[in-house]
This record gives structure tokens, C-alpha cells and sequence, in this order.
């Protein structure tokens, strides 16, 4: 059964061994609080990396016992997401959290050619489960937060991901919308015409286990009335899985406007290295984090 609500996974990952999670310089509250409340669900162990006497004040002030995690001492923030990679690399850990760092700290640790986790060729991009107020089934997006304006290579990277993640969801053959301003295919505009190729490929075979539509307006992706109106017939039309975005302005316009006018929750990774990599807003709820954590447990492999 596909999970249609993100609280479905829990119970999902609940029936499977628990997952060794990594949170890099985790000296906040949201992230203790997040990584706690999802060992105590029994879905993953915790590796804390970071300022050892902050973390052990911030699960006091919790009211949290730091012995449920396991502490790795490295008070300097560089330093400590470097080290939670390398517990992944080394077999201690399955997948990777952002803590109290910045993106770029976090990435660059991911991204180091000798000791990060990426393999030659890898393209990383950013995937966002989000559970709307408004629309009948979870929406799986990309790219909201790394890739600012992605190439036809990127764009076919970010479709797999998207597909991918849909499969693990248990959508057996997600309908995947290529996101443009206009459902027509008009040459001059970029998005219209990297949609209508990734289309035909998917047609064609070389993209594979979905069925993908582009390019397509944003009211013809969630409302089928909008297509009939337009005279456009497609299954994805009022029923879209996964909408790619042409780059990152929609995608993380869309992302907020989601989060913080429709108060909807979410998960966020990103994809492309070795493990999947939570990676959400410093400003979404903690709920929002032990989605993303639950996101990223039923991503490895």
C-alpha cells in the first residue's frame, strides 16, 4: 500500500531494523529533540557529533537523557561535519542529519573529493515529501534547495530521484509533471523545451518507472478541471506524484508557500550521495525534522 500521509511512515519503518543516523554539530534543541523522539519510536540510533557540554546542557534543559545517544565530541562545527561523515564512510552510520550548521558547512563536507560522500559523476539535488492541506495525496518536488538553475543533465537527475523516492514511498508508477509557465511547447522558453524532451525520453524508455508529463502549467498539475478547460487529456493532470521544477526560485517559493501560509509539514534529504542527507530549513518545525529523518530511514539501502 503506497504511504499517502507522512505519519504512515512511522509505522512503516517500525516493522524494519532501526537505521543508524549521524546528526552533524547537533547542538540545538530542535535536532536533539527531533533525534531523540525518533529513538524513542524505535526507527533509528543517534550519533551526535559536536560541543559534547552544550549538547549535555540543551538535553538537560530538555529534560533528555544525553546517554541515549551516543556524544562525539568536536565543538568546532567544520570539524564535527566532517567527522559525521566520516562515521558514515567508516560503516558506523546509514545516513546523515544537518545540525546547528550551515548548508554550505554541511555540503562541503559532503562534497570534499578525498573524504566526502560522493562518487564520481554523482549529482546532488534536494527532495521534499510534502503532506498539503488542500490536495489529496503527498506532492514529491525537487529541486527547492540546491541546484539554483538545473541543466538538462540535472533535470534528468532530479526526475530519477523524484521517481525513486516515490517508489520507496510504495507508488508503484508515480505521475511525474515537468513544471513550466505554459503547457504549450514554445521553443524560446527553456523550461517548455527541457519538459518536452524528458517527456519524450520517459516515452521512449529512457526514463523509466513513472509516467512523466511536460510541459505543464501549475493549475493542470493539481486541478483536472483546469486541463479539461484547456482541452489538455493526461493521467498526471489533477493527480501528479512528483512536479520538477525548472528551478530553484519555483521550487523554494513553492517549498514556503507550502509551509508557511498553507501550514503544511514535510520531510526534505537530498540524494545523489552514497546515504540519503536530511536537510531542512533552519526554520522548519520540529516535526518537519522527524519527518525528514523518517524520509531519509526508508531511503537506505
Amino acid at each position: 500500500m503506497p504511504i499517502t500521509k507522512l505519519d504512515q511512515m512511522f509505522d512503516f519503518l517500525k516493522s524494519r531494523p532501526k537505521k543508524r543516523l549521524v546528526a552533524a554539530y547537533a547542538n540545538d534543541a530542535h535536532t536533539i529533540s527531533a533525534v531523540h523522539t525518533a529513538i524513542n519510536m524505535g526507527i533509528v540510533d543517534g550519533i551526535l557529533t559536536g560541543d559534547e557540554a552544550l549538547i549535555n546542557k540543551t538535553c538537560t534543559e530538555l529534560g533528555i537523557n544525553p546517554a541515549d545517544f551516543t556524544i562525539i565530541h568536536e565543538p568546532n562545527p567544520q570539524k564535527a561535519a566532517a567527522k559525521a561523515v566520516s562515521l558514515i564512510n567508516d560503516g558506523s552510520g546509514d545516513f546523515l542529519m544537518k545540525g546547528l550548521i550551515s548548508t554550505d558547512i554541511y555540503m562541503k563536507a559532503m562534497l570534499n573529493k578525498e573524504t566526502g560522500l560522493l562518487d564520481p559523476g554523482a549529482i546532488l539535488s534536494h527532495v521534499t515529501v510534502i503532506e498539503p492541506t488542500t490536495y489529496h495525496k503527498l506532492l514529491i518536488i525537487g529541486d527547492v534547495a540546491i541546484i539554483p538553475l538545473p541543466d538538462l543533465k540535472q533535470k534528468i537527475a532530479i526526475t530519477n530521484y523524484l521517481i525513486k523516492t516515490a517508489h520507496f514511498l510504495g507508488i508503484e508508477m508515480p505521475k511525474l509533471g515537468i513544471l513550466a509557465a505554459s503547457e504549450q511547447t514554445l521553443p524560446k522558453i527553456p523550461s517548455c523545451y527541457d519538459a518536452a524532451l524528458i517527456s519524450k525520453m520517459a516515452e521512449r524508455g529512457q526514463i523509466r518507472g513513472a509516467m512523466v508529463e511536460g510541459p505543464l502549467g501549475f493549475d493542470l498539475l493539481v486541478d483536472k478541471e483546469s486541463a479539461e478547460i484547456k482541452g489538455v487529456k493526461s493521467e498526471v493532470c489533477g493527480d501528479v506524484d512528483c512536479i520538477l521544477f525548472p528551478n530553484i526560485e519555483c521550487g523554494n517559493t513553492f517549498y514556503k508557500t507550502m509551509t508557511k501560509l498553507m501550514k503544511a509539514e514535510l520531510g526534505a534529504i537530498v540524494m545523489g550521495a552514497r546515504v540519503p542527507a536530511v536537510l531542512s530549513s533552519r526554520g522548519d518545525s520540529e516535526k518537519s525534522k522527524l519527518y525528514s529523518i523518517a524520509l531519509a530511514a526508508m531511503l537506505v539501502q
